[in-house]
């Protein structure tokens, strides 16, 4: 049938494809999985100085996600822990997750006049998200 497709196709063997279009979908939503008026919050959580507030102040946040958001993050980041276990596989560590998935699912809804710094602390905030997973996202 038209518009189908199957993951067990060639094309889709290539892991790098599946997550190029796993990001390309999260990029491209009319508003990131964490919503815009979330982002300078978030920011401010991963400035703080304590790393204890950070990680409080960051799952305060993640409460307040609309539950579609919420679910959709929580599954998302499990997974991604899951990636970050294979480290020695797949060079996929807390660091460059958050590079790859920062700018994804928090991003500001101007661009700012400091676009590495937001970035630098769009990545901090995925590394805490997965760092601290299980005191984020109780079972």
């Amino acid at each position: 049938p038209e518009g189908r497709l199957s993951l067990a196709d060639p094309e889709w063997s290539d892991v790098h494809v599946v997550t190029g279009a796993l990001k390309l979908f999260f990029r491209e939503l009319p508003e990131p999985l964490v919503p815009y008026g979330l982002f300078e919050p978030f920011i401010e959580a991963v400035k703080l100085p304590d790393p204890q507030e950070q990680v409080e102040r960051v799952a305060e946040l993640v409460q307040s996600l609309p539950p579609p958001n919420y679910a959709t993050l929580r599954y998302l980041l499990a997974h991604l822990c899951r990636v970050m276990e294979r480290v020695d596989v797949n060079r996929m560590t807390r660091q460059n997750i958050g590079i790859v998935f920062g700018p994804t699912l928090l991003r500001p809804e101007r661009e700012p006049g400091s676009l590495a710094t937001s970035m630098t602390q769009q990545n901090q905030a995925v590394e805490l998200l997965l760092a601290h997973f299980d005191r984020i996202f109780p079972a």
